[in-house]
């Protein structure tokens, strides 16, 4: 089997990862994805373009930039490699954002909570009133 036999093409890489068509093209716009090409210049991806792809929907789905996720990910590449200060600044930075999300989203869920106990005790009462008025 050759080596492109062995690659998929970006519709496969697609329904594999659940990413459209669309955004695979738009990480190998941004440098984040790389393919080679056929002669008929399809696109054709190795294996581990599954795991690339997953771990680039992680980053933009935790709200990284794709400039910034472009940062990190020598990192990724070659991670015994050498690790910028710069880089290790954008991790700590976003760390710190998701964190920041994290809590605000937790105090979110609380008064949700909250909310929900009100109202589930305003009903509660709301029946209890009307059965005491039917019987």
């Amino acid at each position: 089997m050759s080596e492109e036999d062995r690659r998929m093409r970006i519709g496969e890489l697609s329904a594999r990862t659940g990413v459209s068509i669309r955004s695979l093209r738009y990480y190998e716009q941004r440098g984040l994805l790389t393919s080679t090409r056929t002669t008929g210049a399809q696109r054709l991806y190795p294996e581990d373009a599954v795991d690339r792809v997953r771990l680039l929907r992680r980053l933009f789905d935790g709200g990284l930039s794709s400039e910034t996720i472009a940062t990190l990910l020598p990192c990724v590449d070659t991670p015994s490699g050498d690790i910028t200060v710069q880089a290790l600044d954008v991790m700590r930075r976003e760390r710190d954002r998701i964190d920041a999300q994290i809590s605000a989203l937790l105090a979110t869920r609380e008064h949700l909570d909250a909310l929900m106990v009100g109202a589930a005790d305003h009903l509660a009462r709301q029946r209890d009133g009307a059965l005491a008025a039917t019987a």
